[in-house]
């Protein structure tokens, strides 16, 4: 063998050699999840959960602001430490050092908040929040943005048929532009929490357009809630493993076809095929894929804008949702966080007469979930759009919900909700209504109340009319001689008026059956 062939044949090996390392020793550097990276916010005044891999057995040294400690990555190379609690403050340095160092800078210690949901959560600030594109408006808004201690992680969109280890996504510091593509409502509630408490604030924002409950519940759960979706799980499972993309192609041209011939005959297009592996209506997939990775990070509370998407099936949001809640509260670990969540705000044409509803079922489905403990709900049935599922009004929304917060979280003496149904009572024909969370006082803005409905024994519905009286609110209809049944605010899209003192609207409600106040003794 000659010594050129010598020597292309050791180059040979060795390149060999390399390739086989390589991802070995890739493996078995210490890695830390996306969420801990630059101009990360930590939870202040708890212990702070640090994770990450490493080559089975390494030794890992974690410091925090001079603070460390260490561990040994397990045999699946997963390590986890947790380090003291912290007051507010920063900016710290984040190592993790172990075959290999990693230095994580400007990090910041405060409060933390997980914002989820579906598109009203996930709407940005460039949706029109502040205004138009090159408004006067938009340019205010995004010059009072400077806040540098004020932070979002954006949770990319992720859909996993099994919990995933890690989330793509970055921290993004509060600062004019940056903020576009940040959840409106998480930057109005993170902002007011900010200038309330004068500490750091972070918002981790995982939330996806159009999609259910179902998909953010993890798979236990669901099945425990709603046994009979068992099946409809497993359907999911072999959609997704016997998924072909040459049937997809097909099915998407024969979409095209129709959907230009539905343009043609002026009618709305067919719905978009989905691949099954993408479709994030499957169960699970967006727990999976965007919510199981963040814990155990630690978190003050959650904030919560869905439901849209459930209202077809509102009887069953009653169970899916609360133990929504109670699994992410077991997965996390912390307790029974504070769980603050916006109700459905008003949509569509108003109606003249009184009539049924699905939106007005799916908001009761949400104020029955106050049942929870630490749970609290944002009536937004005033500041919705008729013609637009997505109210550009993200403002009133998180300063509620920031309002809940400062009373759950924070023990803050306030008023943070709008008058709630507490009891009712028929005295001959006429309904009283006593409510809690009055506040300074029942007031009816802009004239008389509006909203209330009553029904006799035929079940049907009249406009009725309601006075304040006190505490109460007393409801009569002359076309209702003895009342059955009460409503208000129920329908998708209704015209109430209900406040407290505190210009918080009361919540829709209906009574289904009216009891008569016992007589004295």
């Amino acid at each position: 063998m000659t010594g050129i062939k010598q020597i292309l044949v050791i180059a040979v090996v060795m390149a060999a050699f390399v390739a086989l390392v390589a991802p070995l020793s890739a493996v078995a550097e210490v890695r830390l999840p996306t969420l801990f990276t630059r101009s990360m916010v930590l939870q202040r005044e708890a212990e702070i959960p640090v994770w990450g891999w490493a080559a089975a057995g390494e030794k890992v040294v974690v410091t925090l602001a001079d603070k460390s400690v260490e561990t040994v990555a397990g045999e699946d190379g997963a390590w986890s430490v947790k380090l003291a609690a912290m007051p507010a403050g920063g900016p710290h340095t984040l190592t993790v050092a172990g075959s290999n160092t990693i230095v994580v800078e400007d990090v910041l210690i405060g409060e933390v908040w997980l914002a989820s949901g579906q598109s009203n959560m996930n709407m940005p600030i460039d949706w029109g929040v502040f205004g138009p594109a090159g408004s006067a408006e938009l340019k205010q808004g995004l010059a009072e943005a400077d806040l540098p201690n004020f932070r979002m992680f954006l949770v990319d969109r992720a859909i996993a048929g099994q919990p995933a280890d890690d989330v793509r996504g970055s921290w993004v510091v509060c600062k004019g532009n940056n903020i576009l593509k940040w959840s409106a409502v998480g930057y109005f509630f993170g902002r007011e929490l900010h200038g309330e408490l004068g500490v750091p604030v972070g918002i981790i924002k995982s939330a996806v357009g159009g999609t259910p409950v179902e998909s953010w519940m993890n798979r236990n759960a669901l099945i425990e809630a709603v046994p009979e979706l068992a099946t409809s799980i497993e359907q999911w499972d072999r959609n997704v493993a016997n998924f072909s993309e040459e049937a997809y192609q097909q099915e998407l041209k024969a979409w095209q076809e129709k959907a230009a011939k539905a343009a043609a005959d002026g009618k709305p297009a067919p719905r978009k095929p989905v691949r099954a592996t993408e479709n994030a209506w499957r169960p699970n997939c967006l727990y999976n894929g965007m919510i199981s990775p963040l814990s155990p990070y630690a978190i003050r509370g959650v904030i919560w804008y869905q439901g849209e998407s459930n209202a077809h099936a509102a009887e069953r949001y009653r169970t899916t949702f609360p133990m929504m809640i109670k699994s992410w509260r077991a997965e996390w670990g912390q307790g029974d966080v504070p769980f603050l969540f916006v109700q459905l705000a008003n949509f569509r044409e108003q109606a003249a007469e009184p009539v049924e509803s699905k939106w007005a079922e799916l908001r009761e489905a949400q104020t029955s979930t106050l049942n929870l403990p630490n749970t609290a709900m944002a009536v937004t049935i005033d500041i919705g759009e008729a013609n637009d599922i997505h109210p550009k009004n993200k403002r009133d929304v998180g300063l509620r919900l920031a309002l809940a917060a400062k009373k759950l979280a924070y023990g803050k003496d306030i008023v943070y909700s709008g008058p709630m149904l507490k009891s009712s009572s028929v005295e001959g024909g006429k309904v009283r209504l006593t409510f809690n969370h009055v506040g300074g006082g029942l007031v009816a803005r802009s004239g008389a109340l509006k909203g209330f409905a009553l029904a006799g024994a035929d079940g049907v519905f009249h406009w009725a009319e309601a006075t304040i009286d006190g505490a109460a609110v007393i409801v009569q209809s002359d076309k209702v001689a003895s009342p059955t049944a009460l409503r208000y605010a129920w329908a998708d899209n209704p015209e109430c008026n209900l406040y407290n003192a505190e210009g918080l609207p009361a919540s829709p409600f209906r009574i289904e059956k009216l009891q008569a106040r016992p007589a004295a003794e």
